[in-house]
């Protein structure tokens, strides 16, 4: 059964939460903003190489949305062929330390997970 998002979020406490992984939930949204934050500006086609499991479609339906949010600002400059550039917006970089955050629990967590490995594989 499909959950019905809320309209506003002061329902709980646990709803800021909600509300943040509203903005940036989803497989590749902190994807998209932690190369932004990193690389500050990038082309479309950079993202693409960048992320090379996403399809086309899934990374323009996810910079719309983040943009749409204000997380994401998109310049298109008026050439031939279109270039066009995003970057976080200022309130698209209150989001740093959330996304650094993510990054080192990540590594953190890949880091264990292959030391986990290789102490299975040492016992077999």
């Amino acid at each position: 059964m499909a959950r019905i998002p809320h309209q506003s979020f002061t329902c709980a406490v646990g709803c800021s939460v909600e509300a943040t992984l509203d903005l940036i939930g989803g497989k590749w949204k902190g994807v998209i903003l932690y190369r932004l934050l990193t690389e500050q500006v990038l082309r479309f086609n950079e993202l693409r190489r960048l992320l090379p499991n996403i399809t086309q479609r899934m990374l323009t339906n996810q910079l719309r949305e983040l943009e749409s949010d204000g997380l994401v600002t998109r310049k298109v400059y008026p050439e031939v062929p279109p270039k066009v550039e995003y970057r976080m917006t200022a309130y698209g970089e209150t989001l740093s330390p959330v996304i650094l955050a993510l990054k080192a629990w990540g590594d953190a967590h890949v880091h264990s997970k292959v030391e986990a490995g290789e102490a299975t594989a040492d016992i077999l």
